[in-house]
C-alpha cells in the first residue's frame, strides 16, 4: 500500500509539469505578441523601432487644440481672435466662428443666434463652407456662429444665454447630435473639464462651477494606459474594431448613461427664459448610414430631444430626411468629410434650416 507522501509526489509531479507548459504556452504567446509589435513599427520605419510615446497620450494631448481656451462658466471656448484648424476657421473677440458675409448682400439685424456642437460649429471645412454662414444670404440677416466643438447641450444652453444678453437676437438655432446627451453626463469630455447639471426637487443644480481647469493628459492615464499605450499592435486591432476613440478618449463619468435625458426638457425650460424664438435642429453623424445599432439608438435619443423641444414651445427640425435623401442621391463621403458634414452636407442644412424659420414665420421682415 503506497503511503500518503508517494501518493503526492505524482501530483506534484503532475502539476509541476502542467505549470512548464503553461508557461511554455505564455511565452510563446507573447513572444508572438512582441515579433508583431515589432513588424508593425518596422512597416512604419526605423524610427518606429526606436521611439516607444505613450500613444493614449499622445491622442489625449492632441484632443484639444491651442484653439480652445479654459472658461470658468462653459469649461472651454474657441481662443479670442483667433484662427485655426490650418487656417480654415477663424475667431473674433467673443469667441464666435467668423461668418462671413456675401459680397455686395447687406444683412439684416439683430441677428440669429446659433448654438450647437461641431457640426454648427463646421469642424473639417472653413468659415465659409458652415451652414451658419451659409444661412446668411437665405435668410438675408446676420447669423453669428457661438456652436462649440465638444458641448453638450447643458453647455450650449449656458452659453446661449451669455450671448443672447449681448446680441439680442431675432431668433436661436440649437443644433444637436444625439451624443450631445451622453456629454451632459460628464464631467470631463476629451480632457476637458465643463459644467453640469442634477435635479434637485425638479429644479436644476449647476454642478463643478466654476469650473477648473483641465488637469495635465499625464495624469489622467490607467494602468491599462500606462502598460499598454505604447504599443503599435494595441492601437491597430483597438482602431480596427473601432475602439480606439473609447480607448483614449478622456471622459469622467458623473452620472448613469441615459440620465442625461432627464436634463434636456429643463434645460429647454430654462433656454426659454431668454424670450426670444428657438429653432432646435436635430443633426446626424455619418455613423448613422454605417451601424443600424447606432442607428436605432440615435433615432431614439432624437425624438426624446425633439419632444422636450416642443414642450418647451420651440419649433423643431429633424434633419434625417434631408440628410438621407442627399447621402443616398450624392453618397455618404460627398455629403460628410471624415465624422462631418461637408459643404455638400451643410448646404442641405442651410437650405432647410432656411425654410423653417420661414415656414414658422420666426424672424422679422427685413
Amino acid at each position: 500500500m503506497n503511503s500518503p507522501a508517494a501518493q503526492r509526489l505524482p501530483r506534484a509531479s503532475r502539476l509541476r509539469e502542467g505549470l512548464k507548459r503553461l508557461a511554455l504556452v505564455v511565452g510563446s504567446v507573447l513572444f508572438g505578441l512582441m515579433m508583431l509589435e515589432l513588424g508593425l513599427r518596422a512597416l512604419d520605419g526605423w524610427r518606429s523601432l526606436a521611439h516607444w510615446p505613450n500613444l493614449v497620450l499622445q491622442a489625449r494631448t492632441a484632443s484639444w487644440d491651442r484653439h480652445t481656451v479654459h472658461d470658468p462658466r462653459l469649461g472651454f471656448v474657441p481662443r479670442p481672435d483667433y484662427y485655426w484648424y490650418h487656417g480654415m476657421a477663424h475667431y473674433d473677440a467673443h469667441s464666435d466662428r467668423l461668418t462671413p458675409a456675401p459680397p455686395g448682400m447687406a444683412l439684416a439685424e439683430p441677428p440669429v443666434l446659433v448654438l450647437g456642437d461641431s457640426f454648427a460649429h463646421g469642424d473639417e471645412i472653413d468659415d465659409s463652407e458652415t451652414w451658419p454662414t451659409r444661412l446668411q444670404p437665405l435668410i438675408h440677416r446676420r447669423v453669428v456662429n457661438a456652436a462649440m466643438s465638444g458641448y453638450g447641450i447643458d453647455q450650449m444652453v449656458l452659453r446661449g444665454e451669455i450671448e443672447a444678453a449681448r446680441e439680442k437676437p431675432a431668433a436661436i438655432v440649437l443644433s444637436f447630435i444625439a451624443d450631445d446627451v451622453r456629454r451632459m453626463e460628464m464631467k470631463r469630455v476629451w480632457g476637458a473639464e465643463k459644467p453640469w447639471f442634477t435635479l434637485v426637487d425638479g429644479q436644476l443644480v449647476e454642478r463643478n462651477v466654476p469650473v477648473p481647469p483641465s488637469p495635465d493628459p499625464a495624469t489622467t492615464l490607467d494602468l491599462w494606459h500606462t502598460m499598454l499605450g505604447r504599443s503599435v499592435l494595441v492601437e491597430t486591432v483597438l482602431k480596427s474594431l473601432g475602439w480606439w476613440y473609447e480607448w483614449t478618449a478622456d471622459h469622467v463619468r458623473v452620472m448613469p448613461s441615459g440620465d442625461g435625458l432627464t436634463l434636456v426638457c429643463p434645460l429647454f425650460q430654462r433656454l426659454a427664459g431668454v424670450g426670444v424664438p428657438v429653432l432646435v435642429v436635430g443633426e446626424y453623424a455619418p455613423f448613422h448610414w454605417q451601424n443600424e445599432r447606432f442607428a436605432r439608438t440615435t433615432r431614439q435619443t432624437m425624438r426624446a430631444v425633439l419632444t422636450c423641444a416642443d414642450a418647451a414651445g420651440f419649433a423643431t427640425l429633424d434633419l434625417f430626411d434631408t440628410i438621407d435623401a442627399g447621402v443616398a442621391k450624392q453618397g455618404l463621403h460627398t455629403i460628410f468629410r471624415q465624422a462631418h458634414p461637408g459643404p455638400a452636407g451643410t448646404a442641405l442644412a442651410a437650405q432647410a434650416i432656411a425654410a423653417e424659420l420661414a415656414k414658422r414665420h420666426m424672424l422679422p421682415i427685413p
